[in-house]
């Protein structure tokens, strides 16, 4: 069993990185905006009750998963490193998984504000993101977010020894996943 922790900025390509990644490997992408428009049906995702679902689904998910025959899982997240809920979160994640003796492998990727209010607006983003169809408000979250939190790990930060950080600003999402790939030998 492997976990690939994908994370970085809002509209930075995890996703659209994982689908590329879940092409070339036998791993499956949980993107984290499936349970958030799951949920968005019924209840906000801001809301404490939306929240609360959302952790709820998605930590059923991973231990049906991490206890599966499955080869192994992609997850997506929005990880703040300046909020210790964030990194508690995070290591929830990596403890349901370490438990069932699974290889945890971290994903950081960073591109630059400009190329991430393109592809915020991307037919491929909007198709699998609904509550991010009124661009006007998803722009303003990620300029928000920038301006707010800090997305990106500081060097040294992670220290897990599966780790590498793809600045993605120029390059195929293909091509990514590809890296991925044969830096993990998945």
């Amino acid at each position: 069993m492997k976990l690939i922790i994908l994370f970085g900025p809002q509209a930075v390509g995890k996703m659209t990185v994982g689908h590329e990644l879940e092409k070339i490997t036998n791993l499956k992408l949980f993107h984290n905006h499936m349970t958030i428009e799951l949920v968005s049906n019924y209840f906000n995702f801001d809301t404490p009750t939306g929240k609360r679902l959302v952790k709820l689904f998605r930590e059923e998910i991973f231990k049906a998963v991490a206890s599966s025959d499955l080869e192994g899982l992609i997850f997506t997240y929005l990880w703040y490193f300046d909020q210790k809920e964030d990194w508690d979160y995070m290591e929830g994640i990596k403890n349901i998984f370490i438990e069932k003796g699974a290889e945890i492998y971290y994903v950081e990727l960073e591109a630059n504000i400009e190329e991430r209010l393109k592809r915020n607006k991307t037919e491929h983003r909007l198709r699998h993101k609904p509550t991010k169809r009124n661009i006007k408000w998803s722009e303003n979250q990620v300029k928000e977010s920038a301006l707010n939190h800090r997305a990106n790990s500081k060097d040294g930060e992670i220290k897990e020894n599966n780790y590498i950080r793809i600045n993605n600003t120029d390059t195929e999402p293909s091509v990514v996943a590809q890296k991925i790939k044969d830096r993990f030998k998945l």
